[in-house]
């Protein structure tokens, strides 16, 4: 029987990777397929299950067995010999919070123990498992650790420098110890995405972390709700942001009832991509600073909740509008007029992507957006709610003025029984209408809503798209919701 090379099966494997349960299935062929998709299965310590942790069990050393032994810990396993794979070797990405819930998971399955036992055993199993992660794993690539109750990181890390040295994801938390912070300083130079939610207590090694990286290109800043900000904390924040190397790419701020001052962003002159995520207009300080920087890099700015009042925003979009070839925009309760959307026709001719709210009254200035941004592939229109836009209006606009876009993403931001429906004869209407245009491309439609009056919940509608579908003028059709991520079109 003909038997594709291993270089083959791995690089088809390499595309399930985050398909767990096909993966899972690929090892149970024969030797030859679980040899190649096992490694693959067990990169990711977020793809164990609790039986793979039993698994991992059966990994340790006799040393570690003892301690478990010693401690009145016994745990079955799937086999009592030598495992066929040294499993702890393949993990690449790891999760400390991950497992140290499944080895909770795992004793609370195969013994009936008492709280405080299960609190005391946890700690013990984590220290041995963790131990043999650091010893077997050559080189690890993303590794993940949060705040947890009763949990101490300093003993996981124990002769980790070698396993660390090539680490390129870091994501943790501000509370951490020092001496971690500080190991990691001593270790990993080359970390390329940075993750750091900052809790009640930023630690002093954080600075040391940031200040040695060499090639950081993503930083996530997560603001906490625990996180107390005050004139202390900003001048803490103030030194930590100044370390930031100008190789940074991608930046991303989370704020919720956060203070933030922003400042230092002027300094990340390479930037391609900034995304501010606030819950309050209030919390942009500052930013009448940021205005006037010049981004010769930025490609996608994306600003999803509240914005800045729009006189700054339009002074920011002035200077770096043209480069610029994504944009998000979310709402801004406080100002209902159509100057934004003017700019962003004015100032952004190159965009391919774009995301606005769009009034009733304001067809006129979606008219002008297509007009202007000749280059745009995709749109996402926002109807219902405050806007009072239908989907009829919606896609008469776009068959009407979109000239070389084909992909139109309606996000419902809500939608009330008393509101009209989308009949099928004005759906039918809109792809007549995209049939005869010229040149003609395939339609993308997506559909982003939490409620059950949007076009999609019309048999009739449906008949309609499938019949294009089938005609070849709608490429692709989908409804999600707001928890799909892929339903964001600025990833």
């Amino acid at each position: 029987m003909f038997q594709l090379p291993a270089d083959c099966l791995n690089e088809i494997f390499e595309h399930l990777e985050n398909e767990k349960f096909t993966l899972h299935s690929c090892m149970l062929v024969n030797r030859y397929w679980c040899g190649v998709s096992v490694r693959i299965f067990w990169r990711n310590v977020r793809n164990y299950n609790t039986s793979n942790f039993s698994t991992l069990i059966a990994c340790l050393p006799i040393t570690s067995k003892e301690i478990l032994y010693n401690n009145g810990i016994f745990i079955s396993t799937p086999t009592l010999k030598t495992p066929t794979f040294n499993y702890a070797s393949f993990c690449k990405v790891l999760s400390v919070n991950r497992v140290y819930y499944k080895i909770e998971k795992l004793l609370e399955n195969q013994q009936n123990i008492s709280p405080q036992s299960l609190k005391n055993y946890t700690p013990v199993v984590a220290q041995e498992i963790f131990q043999m992660f650091m010893k077997e794993i050559s080189s690890l690539r993303s590794l993940s650790f949060y705040s947890y109750p009763d949990m101490t990181f300093n003993i996981y890390f124990i002769g980790a420098k070698d396993c660390l040295k090539n680490l390129t994801e870091l994501c943790c938390s501000s509370d951490i110890s020092t001496e971690i912070f500080y190991q990691l300083s001593q270790t990993c130079y080359n970390i390329q995405s940075l993750t750091i939610g900052f809790e009640r207590t930023i630690t002093d090694g954080i600075a040391d972390l940031i200040s040695v990286q060499r090639n950081l290109k993503s930083f996530d800043i997560m603001l906490c709700h625990g996180l107390r900000v005050d004139e202390q904390t900003n001048i803490i924040f103030s030194s930590l942001m100044s370390k930031i190397p100008n190789t940074l790419i991608k930046l991303n701020v989370y704020g919720r009832n956060n203070y933030f001052s922003l400042p230092f962003i002027a300094n990340l002159s390479n930037l391609q991509k900034l995304k501010l995520s606030f819950d309050n207009n209030k919390y942009f300080v500052n930013f009448e600073k940021l205005q006037y920087t010049i981004f010769p890099q930025l490609q996608i700015l994306k600003i999803p909740e509240k914005y800045p009042i729009n006189g700054l925003l339009i002074k920011f979009l002035e200077n770096n509008g043209k480069n610029l070839k994504e944009i998000y925009i979310g709402e801004n309760k406080f100002n209902c007029d159509n100057s934004l959307n003017l700019a962003i026709a004015k100032f952004c001719p190159n965009l391919k992507k774009i995301s606005v709210g769009i009034y009733y009254y304001e067809l006129e200035t979606l008219k002008i957006i297509f007009n202007n941004c000749k280059d745009l592939e995709s749109i996402k229109i926002w109807c219902g709610g405050k806007y009072f836009l239908t989907e009829k209006e919606a896609l008469e606009a776009f068959a009407n003025y979109s000239q070389n876009t084909y992909e139109l993403i309606l996000y419902y931001q809500s939608k009330e029984l008393f509101e009209s429906p989308l009949h099928p004869e004005e759906l039918e209407s809109f792809f007549i209408k995209w049939t005869d245009r010229k040149p003609q491309k395939s339609l993308s439609l997506v559909v982003v809503n939490y409620n059950i009056y949007s076009l999609n919940t019309n048999d009739k509608n449906i008949e309609i798209i499938n019949k294009y579908i089938k005609l070849g003028i709608v490429k692709k059709f989908k409804v999600t919701d707001f928890n799909d991520e892929e339903c964001d079109i600025i990833s």
